[in-house]
């Protein structure tokens, strides 16, 4: 871990080299070899340090140490070794590795692990844990480690593995069949997408039981949205006008009589004032076939997003759709004028709906009575919006009957709040502050009475516009109308028209109420033409033609290999997918021709890993996974030499022949540890051991009875 930068390296290439150990030494399915040169302070080990942080538990870390002949005179590692200096769960091993001089030289491998196991052997603090020390044993050490751990992560990345390869599974399934140099590839594949465009398209607008999208409205439900809310909210807004009506009344009675005094109710004017509100009902048909057509060619580009893969046939496909919606456009407004014409042409006084004359006298319009006073029209959470002072804005459960406005505090609608009566109730739209992102709109009283407490109106929120048009709309059923700006036409309005004489204000009241029972059934007639005559111009047909005419209108548009020309995107991401779903095939083959019947060891018992840099005292215990470490006769394999003590560092003697320069040539120091299963049988002893020409370059393990390694 480099800390400071040398001659052309980059000024952060600390920083680099740490995020680049980081990203391995991270994962849990890392081995970790902290090693650190004996001839440094091992409190300032950056791996120690850094190997902490990722392994706390010391599950995955194996202690290394290096340079232990380089060390000074007079010192040794032998506290590090025992683990009693900074302990690690595995411990610590020593290596000698060959010094640069060794390397230039070209000093054999085999020469070099001879002479650390000399060093180990002869070293007086060494010696009685040299069985435990060099990279022969540090290599077998690593092998059992790696080999109970991967006999521990295999399970988990077999399953991991397998549930890949399930995810997989459905969308490769369109490219396991791939075949590029195919003729009939790129016909067969406009057939299949125009065809499944199609049923989308058709899926989206009808309804479907499968993939249903259950976050937003789509398609068809957002147009039924528009068919019975939108459209009759819009049309309440326009016609219901009190004030503007009558005085329009007044007008066109006085007008049809001139200078006459009339003594009957004029039939003109009824006319006249009906022509006129029926004419106001093209504007928000308009507007509804608009909102239709928006709906419609979201759903067209919704449907195109399969066809990604060819971005000229989708873009193609879109366009051609599109503008067959925008022909059927103008077909379905003629129509719907056509409509409004007719209602026109022909005021029809003997619809057996409408009140006639006799009745409209007798009639109260603004007092009647409302139908089913307990049916609930709608329930839902609501922000009821109050000032600060008052406690604030509260989500309660709102339930709306033909009579009444409710609150609840929950859904359970045990604790009611408060009801509140429909009658002289009206709504008006409220202008959301600066930093709301809720819908507001207001209920109020037309007497100037209060709503709830002190309040002259209370604001009701919505999350959305959609809700807020749907409450409005549930408002209208239950007879709650919108309020009209009439502020201007009451400035507008000539003193005289309110000087009215008792007869013509009875015959005002009288042409009011034929008037909003005929247009009542015209609204009718209208809400329930409008979808109608837009399902039948404009969206079925728009099905018929996707089914029908779409492929022939491809084809003619252009040459048939650039429409089907794949992304660059496309191909990439097909061939990255099929790459990975062979890769985990393969891998899980792999996994399972693996034999887990290996022989573990058991992992260590935890140590005292508080880090602290005291070195512990002589006759602190060692952890129970070590050995005792004493400087006498130690239990195991004997020493080389029994003397039991040393002024000096002695040189081995040879005594005896070759063969027993051990002293127990038939005892393996190696042997402690379990072998792998794999691991071919070990060579009689005195026989040197051959390696047949060609074969893999394993780790060489010195063994005692060769008998050319101390010459």
């Amino acid at each position: 871990m480099t800390k400071v930068a040398v001659g052309d390296q980059p000024v952060d290439i600390e920083h680099q080299i740490r995020d680049m150990i980081m990203q391995f030494i991270t994962r849990e399915s890392c081995l970790i070899l902290a090693v650190t040169p004996a001839n440094t302070d091992l409190a300032n080990s950056d791996a120690l340090k850094v190997a902490k942080e990722v392994d706390p538990q010391g599950l995955r870390t194996i202690g290394v140490i290096t340079k232990l002949d380089l060390m000074d005179e007079g010192t040794d590692a032998r506290d590090i070794l025992e683990n009693k200096l900074l302990p690690l769960r595995r411990g610590y091993i020593g290596v000698v590795n060959r010094s640069q001089k060794d390397i230039d030289g070209r000093k054999d491998i085999r020469a070099a692990l001879a002479a650390e196991r000399k060093f180990f052997l002869s070293h007086p603090s060494y010696r009685h844990m040299a069985e435990r020390m060099g990279t022969p044993h540090l290599q077998k050490a690593l092998n059992q480690q790696l080999t109970n751990h991967i006999r521990d992560t295999l399970p988990g990345l077999r399953s991991k593995l397998q549930s890949q390869l399930l995810s997989l599974e459905k969308e490769v399934e369109e490219y396991k069949n791939f075949r590029p140099d195919d003729p009939t590839r790129k016909t067969k594949a406009l057939l299949q997408m125009v065809q499944q465009f199609g049923v989308d398209f058709e899926k989206c607008i009808e309804g479907s039981g499968d993939q249903v999208d259950t976050a937003e409205l789509s398609g068809g439900a957002r147009i039924n949205r528009i068919f019975h809310e939108r459209f009759p909210f819009e049309l309440v807004k326009i016609v219901f006008d009190e004030k503007e009506l009558r005085r329009e009344i007044s007008h066109a009675i006085k007008n049809v009589h001139g200078v006459r005094t009339g003594l009957f109710t004029p039939d003109l004017a009824f006319e006249a004032i009906v022509k006129k509100q029926i004419i106001k009902l093209k504007e928000p048909c308009l507007k509804c076939i608009d909102l239709v057509i928006q709906e419609l060619i979201n759903t067209v580009r919704q449907c195109t997003n399969k066809l990604g893969s060819y971005p000229r046939l989708r873009e193609e496909t879109e366009r051609i759709v599109t503008t067959y919606v925008r022909e059927r456009e103008g077909k379905t407004k003629d129509q719907v004028l056509l409509l409004i014409d007719i209602e026109l042409s022909y005021i029809n006084t003997n619809h057996e709906d409408f009140i006639g004359f006799a009745n409209a006298q007798q009639r109260n319009v603004v007092n009647k009575k409302r139908a089913i006073p307990n049916q609930v029209i709608r329930k839902g959470w609501l922000t009821l919006n109050i000032s600060i002072m008052k406690g604030g804005s509260k989500e309660y459960w709102f339930v709306l009957t033909a009579e009444s406005l409710s609150w609840y505090k929950d859904e359970e609608e045990k604790e009611k709040k408060y009801m509140l009566p429909l009658d002289n109730l009206k709504l008006r739209d409220v202008e959301k502050g600066f930093m709301s992102t809720k819908h507001i709109f207001a209920i109020f009283n037309t007497e100037q009475r209060n709503v709830y407490k002190d309040l002259r109106q209370i604001e009701l929120a919505c999350d959305s516009q959609e809700d807020m048009d749907s409450w409005k709309a549930s408002f209208l059923r239950a007879g709650v109308y919108p309020e009209k700006d009439q502020a201007e036409s009451e400035e507008a309005a000539p003193a005289d028209s309110f000087s009215m004489d008792p007869q013509l204000e009875r015959q005002v009241e009288t042409i009011r109420n034929l008037v909003d029972s005929y247009i009542g059934i015209v609204n009718k007639t209208i809400r329930d033409l409008m979808p109608k005559t837009i399902m039948h111009i404009m969206i079925n047909s728009a099905k018929d033609f996707i089914h029908s005419e779409l492929l022939a209108y491809l084809y003619s548009s252009g040459d048939q290999n650039s429409l089907m020309e794949e992304s660059a995107d496309q191909a990439q991401r097909r061939d990255e997918m099929l790459r990975m779903y062979h890769a985990i095939k393969e891998a899980l083959s792999i996994i399972g021709d693996i034999s887990t019947s290996t022989i573990s060891t058991p992992v260590p018992p935890p140590v005292n890993d508080s880090w602290i840099p005291e070195t512990r005292p002589a006759s602190t215990a060692p952890p129970p996974s070590r050995p005792p470490a004493v400087r006498g006769p130690t239990p195991g394999p004997p020493p080389l030499n029994p003397t039991p003590t040393f002024a000096a560092p002695p040189i081995p003697s040879r005594p005896g022949p070759p063969g027993n320069a051990f002293g127990n040539s038939g005892l393996d120091p190696f042997s402690a540890p379990p072998q792998i299963p794999s691991r071919p049988a070990r060579v009689p002893p005195g026989i040197p051991s051959r390696r047949p020409p060609g074969a893999p370059n394993r780790p060489t393990i010195i063994r005692p009875a060769e008998p050319s390694l101390l010459d």
